[in-house]
């Protein structure tokens, strides 16, 4: 009932930019929590940061100073703007949304993922 869409992704050289793009739409109330995950190849999935509704934010170590999230709840999106760039920073980043449908049940859903891929 809620799907996202994640975009924004790509091929970039060490100590570049990219912004990541995550748009809700369906049957939502209210949008809460939302995270920005993160999977390398081998890896586990790691959390990368974290926003909440009124205005609170998180990040792992690795990521703080260089990334920020962000969200426009008119638009029902969440962005993540990475900088300086890593070739550490290479996964697939995955967005997760968490909130209340029009029927006021909760739900959490996942995007499909976009892959970073930082290299010469």
């Amino acid at each position: 009932q809620v799907q996202l869409v994640e975009s924004g992704g790509g091929l970039v050289q060490p100590g570049g930019s990219l912004r990541l793009s995550c748009a809700a739409s369906g049957s939502i109330f209210r949008l809460n929590l939302m995270v920005w995950y993160r999977q390398a190849p081998g890896k586990q999935r790691e959390l990368v940061a974290t926003s909440t509704p009124d205005g609170y934010t998180n990040y792992a170590d690795s990521v703080k100073g260089r990334f920020t999230i962000s969200r426009d709840t008119g638009k029902n999106t969440v962005y993540l703007q990475m900088n300086s760039l890593k070739s550490e920073d290479t996964a697939v980043y995955y967005c997760n949304a968490n909130g209340l449908t029009i029927t006021r049940a909760p739900f959490s859903s996942w995007g499909q993922g976009t892959p970073v891929t930082v290299s010469p």
